[in-house]
């Protein structure tokens, strides 16, 4: 009996020092909400189903999500996605229970494959400093959250960073070696802070294993280590861009990828973007039920979740999930067993 209740106790103390020693075996459903606070403040308002307002974290965290991933931008324009506004939104998340992703662009505004721009504080920079307040950046914010007990699971350095990041210095086509110091740099600091986090790396068209291969190769040749590669999986994108014929093509492509990424890298996976047309929210719904299955059954258990990018957007971008404020069908995908 006396045993019993030593291990109990250890056993309780350990996952009151390691916080998600547990847990870290969930398969994570989430979603990227942080124009929230923006849109608030625009006068945008957001009900559940049965029309009761909701705030847009308490919404997600009702509609079945366990997660939520939120962006940080270095000096941006009213401050949103700053890191003050990332804390905001992280403590709404906190108090739900929904471990947080944190998803740094290294730039004030957006950044994708298309442009990475140098923050305007940066743009003088030599490489080496930019090294340091890259790495500076990344502790500031994620200290902010720490010291505010913000479960942080997860880390990306750098967002779809497929060409790499911080233009023309970190472009990787033309010096893969500063881009994979820019990536070491952001995952020491990372670790720095929270050892336990899970430095991601994320690249788009998770359907196009060169794509992956590029840059994972050109990252392990240099000496970074990852935990986690992230994906972004949009069938719509994928058509677009002639990668695929339909969105068939799109999830036999990344599961299939996913399953090479660990055969290759020994690296476990994460969709950590996806989205479907909301105009066609039924057609929608079976694509984003088709993509949650395949990540969790068909990946031979290396992919660990799934994420909507701003379900909550409406207007000009085509790939949100509500319509009037209101989550459609699409968002029922998430809820099913």
């Amino acid at each position: 009996m006396i045993k019993r209740q030593l291990f109990l106790l250890l056993f309780f103390a350990m996952i009151s020092v390691h916080g998600h020693a547990q847990s870290d075996t969930r398969f994570w459903l989430g979603a990227d909400i942080s124009g929230t606070t923006e849109m608030e403040a625009n006068g945008k308002r957001f009900y559940n189903t049965n029309d009761n307002l909701r705030e847009n974290t308490a919404l997600m965290h009702e509609l079945g999500l366990n997660s939520v991933r939120l962006r940080v931008w270095v000096n941006p324009r009213g401050g949103w996605s700053g890191k003050d506004d990332v804390l905001e939104m992280a403590k709404r998340a906190k108090y739900y229970g929904m471990p947080v992703m944190i998803d740094f662009h290294y730039s004030d505004w957006w950044a994708d494959p298309g442009k990475q721009h140098i923050p305007a504080a940066w743009q003088y920079l030599s490489y080496d400093e930019m090294k340091w307040q890259l790495a500076l950046h990344t502790r500031d914010v994620l200290q902010l959250l720490k010291e505010n007990n913000i479960d942080v699971r997860w880390v990306q350095v750098g967002n779809e960073t497929t060409h790499g990041f911080l233009w023309p210095m970190g472009r990787a086509e033309k010096n893969m070696a500063q881009y994979a110091g820019f990536t070491k740099a952001g995952a020491e600091a990372v670790k720095q802070v929270f050892p336990e986090a899970k430095v991601i790396i994320h690249l788009d068209g998770g359907c196009d294993q060169k794509r992956y291969d590029f840059i994972l190769d050109g990252l392990k040749q240099n000496g970074v280590e990852w935990d986690i590669v992230g994906l972004s999986v949009y069938p719509y994108w994928d058509i677009k861009a002639g990668l695929e014929a339909d969105w068939y093509g799109t999830v036999r492509d990344f599961t299939a990828n996913i399953k090479h990424i660990y055969e290759k890298y020994g690296t476990e996976s994460m969709v950590v973007e996806t989205g479907v047309e909301v105009s066609k929210p039924d057609e929608g719904k079976r694509i984003l039920s088709a993509i949650i299955r395949a990540a969790r059954n068909d990946c031979d258990g290396h992919c660990h979740g799934v994420y909507y990018w701003a379900p909550e957007l409406e207007g000009a971008y085509p790939l949100g999930a509500f319509q009037n404020g209101r989550p459609t069908t699409i968002m029922d995908a998430f809820s099913e067993k």
